[in-house]
């Protein structure tokens, strides 16, 4: 074994151990305190407890339908056929990605919420005394969830049909079955790993879902909510009980769909060549899915417009009419010129922009060793940043709080609750699937023998890093750096368990606002966060 070898083991053994300290560890700690028998009899003898369990389970089936069957026809429509503002649209209907889960709520809450637009406009129409519609419960939860999910099936389906060979079409075709053969026959199959890819995105990111049934949920609880409720009532026993309940859902959930993928895969062989979009050659048709098109835009559009103009409403000056009376800027005045507004926000800032670097950091270390080095240890290192996607943040959120609120040196538990390091570390557990997967991916597509030339030019290994293997890895790494950064600015699962208030986030600040019925001041500051969150994914995308 060479010298250089010996130091990529012992890095690769490095790097196990502290994803297994910041990934296993603590879902083991909370596993082990969760087998406390007196709340294990409460969390089987209650029927609150199955009844939230039940809620998270089947709210996240339904997300998964509904977000399918909104996506699945977009994608389509959008890629197979060619009508004026396509491409435009295409772009519009994807915008619901940038709303942060907590600014998508309460961007919701305003427009279609008892006291929001809609309800104003249909209740001085028909002169009602009260508000039309109560928007809270199941049936809230999953009308946000269907709008903010149905993107993962929409962009998901879209890039399957950009691969697609139309080769295989016409040889499907030329064997004498009709569209709708080709389709179920053909099509389907091709696109399974897509579709299972996105069920599996919608299905987890609805199970770990907090802000919607903490908004929405009013006496319907899923298990999310549940957790905390738990925890803040002071039944830390429970609350680990029903944390590893939720993860073991979870991970059987994420199995039940990955079994759905199949070993039998089609895999289309060809000349590559995608379908191209197919003009529709009525004139009246034509228009007629342009109008729907930007009908559908506006729609989509209007929970982010409902925002911006809500931040323009001074506090008291909006009380029963349909329109505000008075806009002006006074919220953001407040929220940029008083030094406890702008706190949250910069600790967001900087909490994001600290997990993320530092996940962009491990997972360059893991796709070193785990895709150049091969080393041993490369399947265990990929799981490891593979896991935080498989459970939700609510799970990760409790164990890091009970796992780091004990001084046990040798246990290798620190007290770090209460302390600025605890939020930021949270963010970084949830970003290294994000990071990792862009990282392991962009490797995985650079050619070695880049790398090995600027080597033979006398390159060194520092500079050859620097000028041709970051240079290659950008896409990935921007892809993933984005994604990560965008995640933690707007986190609120994590946040609420674990913030103190110096270290309050503006998720926190936000629902503070609300509760104090500051409704623009929270609008304001979830502009802020819609804004740099679409610069930040705007910047990954191009880059």
């Amino acid at each position: 074994m060479t010298v250089r070898s010996k130091r990529s083991d012992l890095a690769a053994a490095a790097l196990t151990l502290l994803l297994a300290w910041l990934v296993i560890y603590p879902i083991v700690i909370v596993a082990a305190d969760a087998a406390h028998p007196s709340a294990l009899r409460d969390f089987f003898t209650r029927p609150g407890e199955w009844a939230a369990l039940w809620a998270s389970i089947w709210i996240s089936l339904v997300s998964v339908i509904l977000a399918a069957a909104i996506g699945i026809p977009l994608a389509f429509l959008f890629e197979w056929f060619d009508f004026p503002g396509r491409k435009t649209l295409g772009a519009l209907i994807a915008l619901p990605v940038v709303l942060p889960p907590l600014v998508g709520v309460i961007a919701f809450l305003f427009l279609y919420g008892e006291s929001g637009f809609i309800a104003r406009a249909v209740q001085s129409l028909l002169h009602l005394q009260n508000a039309p519609w109560r928007l809270q419960g199941a049936v809230a939860i999953l009308l946000v969830h269907a709008y903010s999910m149905y993107v993962y099936f929409y962009l998901f389906t879209r890039a399957g049909l950009a691969k697609l060979d139309v080769s295989m079409l016409e040889a499907a075709q030329a064997l004498g079955a009709d569209r709708r053969a080709t389709l179920w026959r053909v099509i389907v199959p091709l696109l399974r790993p897509s579709l299972v890819g996105a069920a599996i995105l919608t299905f987890m990111t609805a199970l770990g879902s907090f802000s919607a049934p903490y908004i929405f949920g009013g006496g319907f609880r899923v298990m999310t909510t549940q957790i905390v409720a738990t925890k803040l009532n002071g039944d830390l026993p429970l609350a680990m009980v029903e944390t590893v309940a939720l993860a073991l859902v979870a991970v059987a959930g994420l199995a039940i769909l990955r079994r759905t993928e199949g070993d039998d895969i089609l895999v289309a062989l060809g000349k590559g060549i995608a379908p191209r979009p197919r003009p529709i050659r009525r004139a009246s048709v034509r228009w007629l899915a342009a109008g729907a098109g930007w009908g559908l835009a506006v729609l989509l559009l209007l929970p982010h417009l409902t925002l911006a103009l809500v931040s323009l409403v001074p506090y008291g000056a909006w009380t029963t009419e349909v329109l505000p009376p008075v806009i002006n800027f006074d919220n953001y005045r407040r929220l940029f010129s008083e030094t406890e507004r702008l706190r949250p926000l910069w600790n967001s800032l900087w909490m994001a922009s600290a997990s993320t670097a530092v996940a962009v950091v491990i997972a360059l270390v893991g796709g070193w060793l785990v895709v150049r080095r091969r080393v041993a240890l490369r399947r265990a290192i990929e799981a490891l940043l593979a896991l935080p996607w498989a459970l939700p943040g609510t799970v990760f959120a409790i164990a890091l709080a009970i796992t780091f609120s004990v001084h046990a040196p040798l246990q290798l538990r620190f007290v770090l609750v209460g302390t600025a390091v605890i939020l930021p570390l949270a963010y970084l557990v949830r970003a290294l699937p994000l990071t990792g997967r862009g990282v392991l991916a962009a490797y995985r597509q650079l050619d070695p023998s880049l790398e090995e030339a600027a080597a033979s030019l006398g390159a060194g290994r520092w500079r050859t890093l620097a000028r041709v293997t970051l240079p290659q890895l950008r896409p990935g790494l921007a892809a993933g750096a984005s994604l990560a950064f965008v995640a933690a600015l707007g986190d609120i699962v994590a946040s609420i368990v674990l913030y103190t208030y110096e270290t309050r986030p503006v998720s926190i600040e936000i629902l503070s606002s609300l509760r104090l019925a500051e409704t623009g001041v929270a609008a304001a500051f979830g502009v802020v966060l819609m804004l740099v969150s679409a610069v930040v994914l705007g910047v990954g995308a191009r880059r």
